[in-house]
């Protein structure tokens, strides 16, 4: 028998049935263990994918929320923008009609005083009335004394209030 390039038949019969075996062997663990690890990848692959497709859809959600929470407080802003506005306006109301109200007090107030001043008034000049009719009544007694009938003393007290006249004793 010949060699084929230096190696005798045995040792190729041994090398082509060992690289059969591998074969044969690459095959049954591809089927046996590679195929699981594919398909536990492929699950795992499958189950980052879901958590991925999770994360964005809760991200985007997440991102609605905060979108509604924000203009929720912009609203509560404006809604408490909108109270203060009002009681501002109530309190300028209140204090119109309190600066009114005070106005009226202070016109009653001197309404009253100015009609006490007039009362006053009156009651002076009835005073300086009946001193003037005393004084009169002094000076008709004196002129009675020295003999005069009553018609000449009607007529000198009637005389004497047209010469003091209104003027001298309201003044």
């Amino acid at each position: 028998m010949e060699r084929l390039l230096g190696f005798d038949w045995q040792l190729i019969n041994d090398a082509v049935i060992t690289g059969i075996s591998v074969f044969i062997l690459f095959f049954a663990l591809s089927y046996l263990l590679f195929n699981p690890v594919r398909a536990f990848l492929a699950k795992r692959q499958e189950m980052i994918a879901n958590d991925l497709d999770t994360a964005k859809t809760s991200k985007e959600s997440a991102q609605a929320l905060k979108a509604e929470y924000e203009a929720k407080l912009r609203e509560v802003d404006k809604e408490a923008e909108a109270i203060l506005e009002e009681a501002r306006k109530k309190a300028k109301k209140r204090e119109a009609e309190i600066i009114d109200e005070a106005k009226t007090e202070a016109a009653r107030i001197m309404e009253r005083a100015n009609h006490e001043i007039l009362l006053e008034k009156k009651k002076a000049l009835d005073d300086m009335k009946q001193e003037m009719i005393s004084v009169a009544s002094l000076m008709a007694g004196k002129v009675v004394a020295a003999s005069m009938d009553t018609q000449i003393q009607d007529s000198l007290v009637e005389e004497t209030l047209k010469e003091i006249g209104e003027s001298t004793w309201q003044s």
